[in-house]
Formats: structure tokens, sequence, C-alpha cells
């Protein structure tokens, strides 16, 4: 044993540091997918397990980005955010979605992507023994760093009896307590669903009750479908007082690898989390803000985006369900969150989602994302590459067709 490991830090095992055993899902999946491309060279993976878009960024970004990066003026570290991209998110939540009164200096800091404003509040709210309620599946960021800073998670689990809400009125009183915050996440990845009005009044009182931040994951915010307006925590009545929002740019306009979010809501909570920022980051790179200004300016790339997720989703969960499955059409995100089959012809019987997705792969060629954190689940994505709606259509009758030949049991 080297001497380094002795002094790894508990929170990642200690001196057990790299010795787990458990396999996880995505190493699961990924290890089938390399099975099957070397023993199945002709067969073409169908991968609906992508979290991320499927194209890049619209060319009005990237123009802007080109334009901006060789401005001598951009070079400088932006520290906590340049004051146009506030003042654009702010122009940009009134018209997406009907937010009044954000000040974008009070109540707006930006991110390097959503991932690392998860990671940072929980240093700037939870002590040792404090307690983070976390919805699942889901996001396990937040949940993970709570348990770095000495803190414990609750899990809220989302079934489908709940509507893929958390029962927020079964918490124990003793969980209530220690609870500082609330992790939500709509619409919700991996099921789907998108919040309601009357959900996020709940969410409001039951935070007021109980005196705990609400901490509203909004990274597919704005892809919401049939008609549906987005909604955001802050424009409930009393959201701002017990709430964070966090936005993204990666999904609504393709920019997932530029790493560029937003945090808004109630000032003291911004500003303990710009402290906790401000001594972690020095910024996103300047020319990409000013991308991210050009994207907001332009929210018909969204309307897009759902225009083109809306027809897939469509077609997917009309495919599906001519199979089988019992599949609904989400209410937002580009994924179709599913029961997963009980087996499949041949005497094959899956004892979780994990396993049949890794089966799925090497007798389909299908990849998908299975969840078995509440009930055996798999996520499908819409993201997969198609050029045209003729393109999509061929993808989603291979599938079909593949899948028929597994004679599923469900």
């Amino acid at each position: 044993m080297s001497f380094v490991d002795r002094l790894i830090a508990e929170r990642l095992g200690g001196e057990n540091f790299g010795e787990e055993t458990e396999t996880y899902k995505f190493a699961m999946i990924k290890e089938a997918k390399a099975r099957v491309r070397k023993e199945r060279p002709d067969l073409s993976i169908i991968d609906m397990g992508i979290g991320e878009p499927d194209k890049p960024a619209p060319e009005g970004v990237v123009e802007t980005l080109s334009h901006e990066a060789g401005k001598p003026e951009n070079r400088y570290y932006s520290d906590n955010g340049i004051a146009e991209f506030y003042e654009a998110a702010a122009v940009y939540l009134k018209r997406v979605y009907g937010l009044d009164g954000i000040d974008p200096k009070r109540h707006i800091l930006h991110g390097i992507g959503s991932k690392p404003i998860l990671a940072l509040l929980p240093a700037a709210f939870i002590n040792p023994g404090d307690l983070a309620l976390v919805t699942v599946p889901g996001y396990p960021v937040l949940g993970t760093w709570t348990r770095y800073m000495g803190g414990d998670v609750y899990p809220l689990p989302l079934t489908r009896e709940n509507d893929f809400y958390p029962d927020l009125d079964a918490i124990p009183e003793d969980v209530l307590e220690r609870a500082k915050l609330l992790y939500i996440n709509y619409p919700n990845n991996p099921t789907g669903q998108a919040a309601t009005y009357e959900f996020l009044q709940k969410v409001v009182r039951f935070a007021r009750s109980h005196r705990i931040i609400v901490v509203s994951d909004a990274a597919y915010g704005a892809l919401v479908y049939d008609g549906k307006r987005p909604i955001s925590l802050l424009g409930v009545d009393g959201g701002m007082e017990v709430g964070l929002e966090i936005h993204s740019l990666s999904k609504a306009f393709n920019m997932t690898g530029w790493r560029m979010a937003f945090a808004v809501g109630n000032p003291r909570i911004i500003q303990a989390y710009g402290t906790v920022k401000d001594n972690t980051d020095s910024g996103q790179f300047r020319a990409i803000q000013k991308a991210g200004i050009y994207a907001m300016n332009h929210p018909e790339i969204t309307d897009a985006l759902c225009a083109k997720y809306s027809r897939r989703l469509g077609m997917l969960v009309e495919a599906l369900n001519e199979l089988g499955f019992d599949a609904r059409k989400p209410g937002g995100t580009f994924y179709c969150y599913v029961p997963c089959p009980k087996g499949a012809g041949g005497g094959v019987r899956f004892s979780s989602a994990a396993r049949a997705a890794a089966w799925l792969i090497e007798n389909a060629g299908i990849s998908v994302v299975p969840w078995d954190d509440a009930g055996a689940y798999l996520r499908f994505s819409v993201t997969f590459e198609a050029d045209t709606v003729e393109d999509e259509k061929m993808i989603i009758q291979e599938m079909k067709r593949r899948l028929a030949g597994l004679k599923l049991v469900f």
C-alpha cells in the first residue's frame, strides 16, 4: 500500500478507495457495447441512451463565439460573470417563463454548467449532520456533495403511482428537522414528467413550513410539449423566498459542451453560492457568455428543438406501445421512461433493468439507460442522430423490428 492510500479522504473511501466491486450501470452498458462491436461488427448500434442533443450549437451561437473569442477585452477572468449575460438572462426569463422583477445584479449568478452549481451549493449550506432531500431516480451531484460535506441524503422515490412527483407528506418528522435542501428536477430526467403550477405551489408551502431551501434544477425547463408553456418555481407566490432555480443552455440551445448555466433566486442564496464559487473558479470565458447571450436572445432555437423532439417522442411512444410496452408521451425533456420488460422469448428473465438494458444491446444492438431506483424502468432518448424526418422514421422502424424479434415479455 502506497503512503498516498493512507491519505485519501474517507469521503472517497479512504484506504479502500478504488476497491469497489459493484458494476455500475453505465459501465455495464459500455462493456456490452464494446462486446457487440467486437463480436458483431455488422450490427450497427441504435443509441437511444444518449443524454445530450444530437446536433451542434446553432450557427449564430458558433459565429458569436468565433467573433468574440479574439477580442482583447474578452481575455480577462470573468470571475462571477459579466453584466451583459445577467441582463440577457433576466430578459430571457421574462420572455420564456413570464418572470417579472428579476434583478440581474441581485438575483442571478452564472455557473460553468449546471453540475458545478449543484456541487457548490452543499458547501454553502450543509454542515455535518445536516440533510438534503433528493428525488430518485435522478441526477446525483447535489446528493454526492452533501455527503462530501458530512451531511446525509434522504431519497424521495418518484413513482408512476404518484405521477413521478415526490411524496412530501410521507417524509418523517425527524428527517424534516435536519433537512436544509430539497432538490427537485422538472421537467424530470429520467421520467419526463413536467411540473404543474399546483405541484410547485405545494413545494413552496412545504419549504416555507419546514424552513427548507428548494433547489430547482431546470436544465430541461424550456423543453415542454403539446402547447404547454415553461413554468418556473420562481413564478409561484413565495418561490423567490424559498428557492434557487438553475437554468442551463445545454439542452435548450444544443450547447452541452460549452458549459454555460446560471442560478436565479433568493439574493441571500445567490450570495452564499457566489462566495463559494468565487473561491472555486474564475468564471466562464467571456466569449462563451456572449455566445450564451445570443442564444437567449433567440428562443426560437428552442422552439425548433421542441418541435423535433415532440415529433420523435410521438413516433417512439406509438412504436413502443405496439410492441407491448406501457409508454406515455412525456410532458418534457427528450426522454421516454417505460416499465422494464420482465423477460424475453426462450425463457429469458431480467433480474433488473440494468440486466435488461445490457441484454438489449447484446441481442438487438439497441442502447437504452436502465433505472432500478424506484422500480425497474428503461429510459429511451430521442436524441439519436437523424438528418431528416424520413431518417427518424427509419430509425424508429428499425428499432421496432429488432425489438419485435426478441418476443419481449411484460
